[in-house]
């Protein structure tokens, strides 16, 4: 078992109950191609797109993870500022939408556990897009992701963190973990909260996005582009700044890991 993973009670079976409103059968082929052809064409232009300029990656980013979305069914609300320059961006964690959500609010560098590399085309396109990849099995590693993590603040850039550390189905939430606040101590950045929920269109929460427990990445796409009507709104929180003096590292990052939770839970 990970010493990083923490244990969220979210289980397909007991959490996934919902009937949501669904589409008709050829509507979910019809999607599930456009994702395809949406995500092929991502891989296909990330050689070329990485050699651009940051600052004409950021639309083009912006725009193929709006359209991505758009190809699944899943509109997007989004609310307050994003903000600009290096921010350790966090938010709760529900299902796997969640990393293009942010990137048509706020593009930047992501966080992820080393087994997305392994996802098919997926993971190609997420290692190309920077990413920094975690190995929640070797706990020996982590100081070398914080100082990581650390460098990308420093450069100015945003990089996306989930502190929950694994995904919920969105009634419930976890405790933000501190370890990767310690980047932000380091690099003297701030942190951008961020809540993320599910809704139908007539604002009915539904958790049909989520992917938790034992779900399969496919099954969970097969759900999602099922549903009727799926909005994800995105709302960005104000920033929090870095702590003052504190008698301890440990006690800024802790301080930072508690506020962060506060404005994104407590909103959400």
């Amino acid at each position: 078992m990970s010493v990083w993973l923490p244990t969220a009670p979210c289980r397909p079976e007991t959490c996934l109950g919902e009937r949501a409103p669904a589409v008709p059968h050829p509507l979910r082929v019809l999607r599930l191609a456009s994702c395809v052809a949406v995500v092929l064409a991502g891989v296909a232009l990330s050689v070329p797109v990485k050699l651009l300029p940051y600052a004409a990656r950021t639309p083009l980013t912006r725009l193929w993870a709006r359209v991505l979305l758009r190809s699944l069914g899943v509109t997007v609300r989004l609310s307050g500022s994003g903000g600009s320059g290096g921010a350790l961006v966090v938010a709760n964690h529900v299902s796997w939408l969640d990393i293009p959500l942010l990137a048509v609010g706020r593009p930047g560098r992501s966080l992820a556990k080393t087994e997305v590399r392994r996802w098919p085309v997926l993971g190609h396109l997420v290692a190309w897009g920077g990413t920094v990849f975690l190995d929640r099995d070797r706990l020996r590693t982590l100081p070398d992701t914080v100082a990581a993590v650390a460098a990308v603040l420093r450069s100015g850039r945003p990089l996306i963190v989930f502190p929950e550390g694994s995904t919920w189905c969105g009634r419930e939430s976890g405790r933000f973990r501190p370890a990767l606040f310690q980047a932000v101590v380091d690099a003297g950045a701030v942190v951008q909260p961020v809540t993320i929920r599910y809704r139908l269109e007539d604002g009915t929460p539904t958790n049909a996005a989520a992917f938790i427990g034992d779900d399969g990445l496919l099954t969970s796409l097969a759900r999602v582009v099922a549903v009727r009507g799926l909005v994800a709104e995105v709302t960005f929180r104000p920033p929090i700044p870095p702590p003052g003096p504190q008698p301890t590292r440990a006690g800024a990052r802790r301080e930072l890991a508690r506020a962060a939770q506060a404005s994104v839970v407590g909103f959400h």
